[in-house]
């Protein structure tokens, strides 16, 4: 029973103290006036009254009522009903407001409370005080509250006649019960009635209607925020104009959260004043009047409702966790059926009749039953997961919730988790996991109808009918008599409040009321108090629980054959079968990954220890250690599935003997997981132990055979759980004697007591490392330095995933050096004792008895460790497998010798025995070995089942790009330890972790070693200068050291003389002579001092140069002429140097010494080609006009349209574009840039004159609209192409406006920078070689990385550029490729250029040549891209050569029949650019060459097996050898102009980058390759019979083009193995197969069979295209059509066409094989005149008119086409002259040319009348067209 109401008190306006405008209010009078001691006054209730502040008004307002609650300090609820109404204000109110009312008014309009009444208002400046009544209580009655004080309002306006002391003293005297059902009638003596109902449950909130008007304002999606909001603790905020509806908010709010109560700030209507408890840290819910919403915009962190707009406002840094699916979804659809039923009819063509809506107070109980089965399902089985700690004298109950969350799988749940961890879960915990109490709805839904609620999931119709039942029972708590009495209380009248009341509310009489108090407080002591008895039974526990979502755990869905491996090899390993339990473990540790696997194991386990102790063999005992770590190894710190916590009893049981008393237990080897550390895991492990014992102590003997069963006696069903037995005993307590209730306390303490001993020891067992002094594994373990943090974060990352960073970065200790392990375990354990004992009840003195043991405890077993450790120090060492040792080059040295680590699979598939098929080589054992050149891992795959396959991994030391320290764990034994991931710009990744026998400082030792090897502090230590300087022959070896400056005091000794001689003979050409380029490689001789020859100039007329030099220099002067630039300028016909020194006036361009001392521009090379009539030292003044001095000079020239093609630095600001931008005439005072420009200018212009087209090109024409933004475009050209093009930069050719005078135009062009090129081979490096897995294996990811890293996108755009210029130049005009600093994107350019335009640059010597005048001699800069020296670190890898080969490649891929050489070669060059093997690539410039000596090597015969240092001579030898570099489908077509198509679509990933050899590394170093693959059949190691020559080739194991070599070399190995068996010398395979080919193309037999010579047939179609960019000669003048890329674009219709062609004549007639077979309507003999400058040769052509074309065949019986001519392409066939090369014999009228769109075709017919029947067969034929 209780008070209906506690005080009675009013309220009203009082003057602010501190005099400001605003009021306050004061208590006028309060009953009683003393408080009762059960319920003190509540403070702050004036506050409450007016929430929006105490204002006068001038107008008389109606009554107002709503019910604010306050919450006392015992988090008891108050609620205090509040009526106001407005009396005329008193004079001395009145002085308070003159002052600002009108301010005040505007306040009140704003404050929602005031509504003006239209009545009349009261005399003119009558202001109106408002007055409050209010009731205190703590029931909430809010309907009798509102009825009894608008009973004493009424009796006051309407001046009844009822005493109001009277009234208000039976009000405060009438006690009602508190719940139970009853109902009671009461009066309070004014002739009214009130009917009361209490409700059935107290526990049950009562909501009236509040969660249904919430979700009327809301809707269904913001209230569940809201929920979900409060239930995770964050801060909400409702908004309204009307207090009772804030108040209706917060109930209805409060009533969904059941069975769960709301512990934090509750405060359903805040009053002005107290607006800054808004910012309060902890969370709330909160209603605000609305007028207030500007003062609560600044909160940051607060979840606002509106509830008159009905939004819900979610700030951005709060993320409220959704409920776990499938309930947020299932929820969510039952919310909309209760609210609206209608939604499931909407649609039917003929609705049913609607049946009437629920009333608003069921609609409300159907709402909250919708949440109770939510708990019901989110919460069912919960109390399997609670822990019984204590049962006397009180329960103490604790909840496992890491099991709760496995079991319900729910792990991962943001939501759940945070349920869970919050306050309002641990009141649930405490007050429903009694055992026994009174139960109430939940408890029953929750046990009993589960299975009901999974059943009807799918069931909307069920579930519908479930939450109708249980809305009845929650509405029949609230309202248990359905027909109520009717209420009968008196109301005021209609606008009573605006009649004038003749007086204010009267003063009460004090006495009165407080006798009407007393003397019914006599009345009560007299009677017996009251007390229903509590119905207390033992709460059913209900099903165990089940996930809440049947997820298939995927990979590993445990079959019974995977538990059967598991127990198979366990009984091995106890029988002692080690062999069949070796084979089983590796199956046996990919199954435990599966969470029935580990079970499995732990119970298997289990039943092989006696008497808590079973001592194994050490082979037993490292796999039963093995097979626990990796069970621990995906063990969260939260253990959610009890493997740890099953393990635990077993790690202290499994053992081995060391030696006479020295033991070691399994837990010395299953420390380093994460879980040992968790605080949250011990004290689950310890309460559930704890729980055990104290059932133990009440069950009787019979019952407890077997409670220490830990797997099976908590869950078998028959057998009594813990809760039943601390029901029972809470049921008995009451009954038991004082001295029997004292001694279970005792009992149960000194249980818990042990228990807390017992887990110091278990703690110390598994903190304490076996080496204390290896502090390292501690300071990894975040728990243990740090509890505090630990134990309320969640550490869910499993340790496998953890990445641990070095470790002195963030240890968890004070000190990491001195790291005291004792201390930190101490101190561990003594936190857990202090938690565990506290919450179990343990007395301080037992506790401070505990503390005093830890240290002793902790300090005993150190002792024993350390005895354990001394002794499996000596124990013989587990076998390791032997260290492979690697093979290395000559002249390579080892460095570091093995470090014993495991190779781990990184993202690459295919080592892991992926989807690519082949068996998992990784991880894989050995060791890691570095040497002057390379890094390299050696080993055998950890899984015995894969074979002993030999793993190589490596990569030189120069091309490593990232070095990253890493925590891994061993595969093995699941260990965890540090590591290393290397990663190498040739693609290649090593992931490993060091062995536990590689102590840190080895590690550290190994990494500074590859730092110093990466980034010598010079050049010339890099292995290319290291290994030849042990191998130079004939003089004493030199150290490295004194090396070095010899060679410089030798170059600088050159200079010098050089410097000397010029100034001692004035003579107009000096020239450097390098020796030729097969001779470098040595020191140049000592005793050769002048390397400078000079020639003396005579009169040209009568000496030849040559004749005038001494007869040593001329050997050098030829040397000079023998250097890649000067060869090449003089197959072009650019002029010889014998030409330049007599200045033969005949040639345009001449070969210039200008640069002999690289004193104009340093990176250029010595000679230079420029214009005839270019004066040398006008140069100077030229180079000053670009970037780095590089002035514009010619490096090619094209031999049929004779253009020539340029290349330059980019232009300094003044320059070209300077005198583009000036177009006005130059000012008198003219500085000296423009007079450099004017220089630039004349150069220019002495290009374009040195151009044999120049003379007749009148006119200009533009070249627009070219650029690579708008590539796709047509850009076109007028009729006149100018003479010169510039390609510049977009950037800095902006604003530039050609002038029509000048003979050259620009085209601007976008390009990338070199730093892009940096970031987008990362990229590209990361996509290809992944560090770790991808997080969806597959394609698709790797096509996406692949697209990020845009590599393909600037190959794109290199090709499509280098096509335009070859097009350009084709058409006859030059160009000048002038972008950044002329050595990265130009060079690039300037050599595809070549390589595309010219056929020579696509053989071996051609492509060598290639590079070394555009790349070497023009200074692109290998080694500061390469980063080769210290002091390029910090610059990194930027791989502009690499990207050129890969554009190579793709134009190889597209041309297979175009290049000599093949793929191989150009990963060759790719790996060796940067592998700093060969002197080739290293240093900037030819300049810094010969700084180091490194361009005239010492001549004299070559030693045989001398060393390389040039790549290219590298090549030359391997070739004699192996036809590796060449490519047997090499068939040119004379004079090809390659067009490669461009677009990414038609680009492919390069395989260099993608593909790995794991059988021998890298196959670049070709000495390292292994021999043959097999071992020849008479030698077999093994000894047997040979069976078979098959063998399993694996991918990425074997190398492919070795295991099976394609036919040619195959044929020809075969050869040569004939050759040796007959004992003939082995001929040279170049000289067979130029023999067989020669021979193929004599015979020509139509059957190719019984030779080798048929596989040279090509089979492969000419897949020559001709592609992007067209530039067509049309009919109508020369037109210039700029199509790139777009076959449907107008321009290249054409062309398009003519591909078709081709490609159907080589595919898809291809079936027709010999030549009867095909359609020929017409045959015979003609000559065709070839390609320009081609000769005319006698072909057999056929017309063919079913198809449409020409054709023509070397002969008469070829079968293969050599070309087609489609007859739709043709214009005209017209009469002809014979030109020169023509057939002499025979009649000029036999001659007749056919036009087709391309070309002219010129034929020539062995007679006129043979010519004039082809002319009318190609006639006919078009006209039947």
């Amino acid at each position: 029973m209780a008070r209906l109401a506690d005080y009675f008190v009013l309220v009203a306006f009082g003057p602010h103290p501190r005099g400001s405008g605003e009021g306050q209010g004061q208590i006028l009078q309060r009953f009683p006036e003393k408080d009762w001691e059960d319920n003190p006054f509540p403070q702050g209730i004036e506050l409450f009254c007016q929430p929006s502040g105490w204002q006068l008004c001038p107008e008389r307002n109606p009554p107002t009522f709503f019910v604010a609650v306050l919450t006392d300090i015992n988090s008891e609820r108050h609620y205090c009903a509040c009526l106001t109404f407005w009396e005329p204000a008193e004079p001395t109110q009145e002085v308070v407001c003159t002052e600002d009312a009108t301010e005040r008014e505007e306040e009140a309009d704003e404050g929602g409370l005031v509504q003006l009444s239209p009545a009349t208002p009261a005399t003119p400046g009558q202001l109106f005080a408002p007055k409050t009544l209010v009731l205190v209580s703590r029931l909430d009655h809010a309907e009798v509250f509102r009825n009894s004080l608008g009973l004493i309002y009424t009796i006051h306006v309407e001046g009844l006649n009822v005493g109001l002391e009277n009234v208000i003293g039976n009000l405060l005297t009438c006690i009602i019960p508190l719940a139970g059902g009853s109902q009671r009638t009461i009066s309070l003596g004014a002739g009214d009635r009130q009917v009361i109902q209490t409700p059935l449950a107290d526990s049950l909130p009562i909501s009236r209607c509040s969660v249904a008007l919430l979700f009327r304002q809301l809707g269904i999606t913001n209230v569940l925020s809201l929920f979900c909001a409060a239930l995770t603790e964050h801060k909400v905020l409702f908004l309204s104009r009307s207090y009772q509806r804030l108040s209706d908010a917060c109930r209805g709010l409060l009533a969904l959260l059941f069975p769960l109560r709301y512990s934090f700030t509750y405060v359903p209507i805040l009053p002005a004043q107290l607006l800054e408890v808004l910012s309060t840290p902890t969370p709330f819910i909160i209603g605000v009047n609305a007028a207030f919403q500007a003062e609560t915009q600044e909160l940051l962190d607060v979840i606002v409702a509106d509830l008159d707009g009905g939004t819900v406002t979610v700030p951005e840094c709060v993320h409220i966790p959704p409920l776990p699916e499938p309930l947020q979804s299932q929820t969510h659809s039952v919310l909309s059926m209760v609210l609206d039923p209608d939604l499931e009819l909407a649609d039917l063509a003929f609705p049913p009749p609607t049946a009437n809506a629920s009333s608003l107070k069921m609609q409300d109980k159907e709402l909250r039953a919708v949440f109770l089965r939510l708990f019901a399902q989110l919460l069912q089985g919960y109390r399997w997961c609670l822990h019984m700690v204590r049962i006397h004298p009180e329960p103490v109950i604790r909840f496992h919730k890491a099991a709760f969350l496995g079991q319900r799988g729910l792990m991962e749940d943001d939501f759940l988790m945070k349920v869970l961890e919050g306050m309002a879960f641990a009141g649930f915990v405490s007050e429903r996991g009694v055992p026994y109490r009174s139960t109430d709805l939940f408890d029953e839904l929750v046990a009993h109808e589960v299975a009901r609620m999974r059943a009807d999931e799918n069931h909307p119709q069920r579930v519908l009918r479930h939450v109708k039942e249980l809305a009845e029972q929650l509405y029949k708590n609230e309202n248990p008599y359905p027909a109520v009495a009717m209420h009968k209380v008196q109301r005021p009248g209609e606008a009573s409040h605006l009649r004038r009341v003749p007086r204010p509310f009267p003063r009460l009489d004090d006495g009165m009321v407080q006798w009407i108090v007393d003397q019914a407080a006599a009345k009560m002591q007299g009677a017996p108090p009251a007390v229903k008895a509590e119905r207390r039974t033992t709460v059913p526990s209900g099903p165990p629980m089940t996930a809440i979502l049947e997820r298939s755990s995927g990979l590993h869905g445990n079959s019974a054959r995977r538990l059967e491996v598991v127990r198979n090899c366990i009984s091995y390993v106890f029988e002692g079968k080690m062999l069949e339990a070796k084979k089983l473990l590796p199956a046996v540790l990919r199954a435990l990954k599966g969470r029935a696997a580990r079970r499995c194991l732990t119970q298997e386990l289990h039943l092989h220890v006696q008497q808590n102790r079973a001592v194994l063999d050490h082979q037993q005992f490292d796999f039963v250690v093995r097979m626990m770590n990796c069970c621990l190894q995906d063990c969260t710190s939260l253990d959610e599935h009890g493997i740890a916590a099953a393990l635990l009893p077993l790690v202290t049981a499994f053992c081995r003997k060391l030696s006479p008393g020295v033991t070691q237990f399994a837990y010395s080897c299953v420390q380093e997981h994460v879980v040992w550390s968790t605080p949250q895991f011990w004290e689950a492990m310890f309460y559930g132990d704890v729980q055990t014992h104290i059932r133990a102590l009440y069950l009787e003997p019979a019952e407890d055979q077997d409670h220490l069963q830990v797997g099976d006696a908590s869950t078998q069903e028959d057998e009594r759980s813990a809760l039943d037995v601390a029901s029972e005993q809470r049921r008995l307590w009451p009954t038991l004697s004082r001295e029997k209730q004292q001694e279970l306390v005792q009992k149960e303490e000194s249980t818990v007591f042990s228990q807390a001993i017992h887990y110091a020891n278990r703690m110390s067992y598994l903190l304490l490392p076996l080496d204390s002094s290896k502090s390292r594994l501690l300071r990894e373990r975040a728990g243990l330095g740090d509890l505090e943090s630990a134990s309320n974060s969640l550490v869910t990352n499993s340790m496998a995933g953890s990445v641990a960073e070095s470790y002195d970065t963030e240890s968890g200790f004070e000190d990491a050096e001195t790291c005291d392990v004792a201390g930190a375990v101490v101190r561990f354990i003594n936190r857990f004792v202090d938690k565990v004992c506290t919450e179990s009840g343990v007395t301080s003195d037992h506790l401070k008895g505990l503390h005093v043991m830890v240290p002793d405890i902790v300090q005993m077993h150190i002792e024993t460790l350390e005895a354990v450790h001394r002794e499996s120090k000596r124990l013989p060492p587990i076998q390791k497998p032997k260290l492979l040792r690697p093979r290395l080059l000559p002249g390579e040295e080892c460095v570091l010798d093995g470090l014993r680590v495991y190779l781990l699979p990184d993202g690459r598939e295919e080592g892991a025995g992926g989807s690519g098929g082949g068996p998992a080589l990784l991880p894989a054992e050995g060791a890691v070995f570095l040497t002057t050149y390379r890094v390299i891992f050696t080993g055998m795959p950890t899984d015995p089942l894969v074979g002993e396959q030999v793993v190589v991994r490596s990569f030189p030391v120069a091309t490593l790009t990232k070095e990253k320290r890493i925590s891994v764990q061993t595969p093995v034994d699941q260990l965890l330890q540090d590591g290393l991931q290397l990663r190498s710009c040739t693609f290649q990744l090593l992931k490993m972790a060091f062995d536990e026998e590689v102590g840190s400082d080895s590690a550290e030792l190994f990494r500074k070693q590859l730092h110093k090897l990466r980034y010598p502090p010079d050049i010339r230590g890099t292995f290319a200068f290291t290994l030849g300087s042990t191998h130079a022959p004939g003089r004493p070896p030199r150290t490295t050291k004194d090396k070095g400056p010899s060679l410089r005091t030798l170059s600088r000794n050159l200079v010098k003389n050089a410097k000397k001689t010029i100034g001692r003979q004035y003579v107009t050409r000096k020239k450097y002579n390098p020796p030729s380029w097969e001779h470098r490689g040595q020191p140049p001789p000592e005793d050769q001092e002048d390397e400078i020859s000079v020639s003396e100039e005579l009169e040209p007329s009568t000496l030849t140069p040559s004749s005038a030099l001494k007869p040593s220099d001329r050997m050098t002067m030829s040397s000079l002429v023998e250097r890649a630039c000067c060869r090449d300028y003089q197959r072009l016909g650019l002029g010889t140097l014998s030409s330049s020194l007599s200045r033969a006036k005949s040639e345009p361009f001449r070969i210039s010494p200008v640069n002999r001392m690289y004193a104009i521009c340093r990176s250029y090379p010595g000679l230079l080609i420029v214009p005839q009539s270019v004066q040398d030292n006008a140069l100077q003044r030229v180079s000053r006009c670009y970037r780095q001095n590089r002035f514009p000079v010619v490096c090619w020239r094209s031999g049929r349209s004779k253009a020539v093609l340029l290349r330059s630095g980019g232009l300094h600001g003044k320059g070209v574009v300077g005198l583009f931008k000036a177009q006005n005439t130059p000012s008198p005072g003219q500085s000296q840039a423009d007079s450099g420009s004017l220089e630039q200018e004349k150069y220019l212009q002495a290009v374009v004159s040195s151009m044999p087209r120049y003379a007749d090109a009148s006119g200009r024409n533009t070249l627009s609209g070219f650029s690579s933004a708008h590539v796709g475009g047509h850009g076109f050209l007028r009729p006149q192409r100018a003479a010169l093009y510039i390609i510049g930069d977009k950037a800095q050719l902006k604003g530039v406006r050609p002038d029509p005078l000048q003979q050259w135009e620009l085209v601007p062009i976008e390009v990338f920078e070199a730093r892009q090129v940096k970031a987008s081979f990362k990229k590209l490096l990361k996509a290809c070689v992944p560090g770790c897995p991808a997080a969806e294996p597959g394609p698709a990811s790797f096509l996406r990385s692949l697209e990020d890293s845009e590599w393909l996108i600037q190959i794109h755009k290199l090709l499509q550029v280098s096509v335009l210029v070859v097009e350009l130049l084709d058409s006859g005009s030059s160009v000048l490729v002038s972008l950044e600093d002329g050595w990265d994107i130009t060079t690039q350019v300037v050599s595809l250029v070549q390589l595309l335009s010219d056929p020579f640059y696509r053989t071996l010597d051609g492509f060598r040549l290639l590079v070394e005048k555009e790349w070497l001699s023009f200074g692109h800069r290998f080694s500061h891209r390469g980063a080769h020296t210290l002091a390029g670190q910090s610059s990194g890898f930027t791989p502009v050569f690499l990207q050129f080969l890969d554009c190579v490649h793709q134009v190889h891929l597209q041309f297979p029949m175009e290049f000599e050489f093949s793929p191989f070669y150009l990963k060759f060059l790719g790996y060796h650019h940067a592998s700093r093997r060969f002197r080739t690539f290293l240093l900037d410039s030819d300049y810094e060459r010969i700084e180091l000596g490194l361009l005239y090597e010492e001549k004299g015969e070559r030693r045989g097996q001398q060393a390389c240092r040039s790549v290219w001579e590298y090549v030359e030898r391997l070739s004699r050898r192996t036809p590796v570099f060449y490519n047997y489908m090499y068939a040119p077509e004379d004079a090809e102009v390659l067009r490669p198509y461009s677009n990414v679509s038609n680009l492919k990933v390069w395989d260099f980058y993608t593909e790995e050899t794991l059988a021998e590394g890298p196959p670049y170093d070709w000495e390292l390759a292994q021999g043959p693959p097999e071992p020849p059949e008479d030698e077999r190691p093994d000894g047997a019979a040979p069976q078979s020559r098959r063998r399993v080739v694996w991918p990425c194991y074997d190398s492919r083009p070795r295991a099976q070599p394609d036919a040619i070399s195959r044929l020809l190995e075969e050869l040569q193995r004939l050759e040796a068996e007959l004992g003939r010398p082995p001929e040279r395979w170049k000289d067979t197969w130029d023999r067989v080919k020669a021979a193929q193309r004599l015979e020509g037999r139509p059957d190719g069979r019984g030779t080798p010579s048929s596989l040279l047939v090509s089979s492969v179609p000419h897949h020559r295209r001709s592609l992007g960019v067209y530039l067509q000669e049309g009919p109508v003048g020369s037109t210039l059509s700029l199509s790139l890329d777009s076959d449907q674009s107008s321009g290249s219709t054409a062309s398009s066409s003519r591909q078709a062609a081709r490609r159907s004549t080589s595919t898809l007639y291809s079936q027709f094989q010999t030549a009867e077979s095909e359609n020929r309507s017409y045959e015979g003999t003609l000559y065709k005149k070839g390609a320009f400058m081609k000769p005319w040769k006698a072909r057999w052509f056929v017309l063919d008119k079913t198809k449409h074309q020409l054709r023509y065949y070397d002969h008469r019986v070829d079968t293969e086409c050599k070309g087609v001519i489609d007859l739709a392409e043709v214009e005209a066939v017209a009469p002809g002259t014979p030109t020169m090369g023509a057939p002499k014999t025979v009649d000029e009228k036999a001659f007749f040319d056919v036009k087709t769109t391309r070309r002219v075709y010129n034929f020539c017919a062995q007679d006129v009348p043979s010519a004039q029947q082809w002319v009318d067969q190609i006639q006919s034929c078009l006209s039947d067209a």
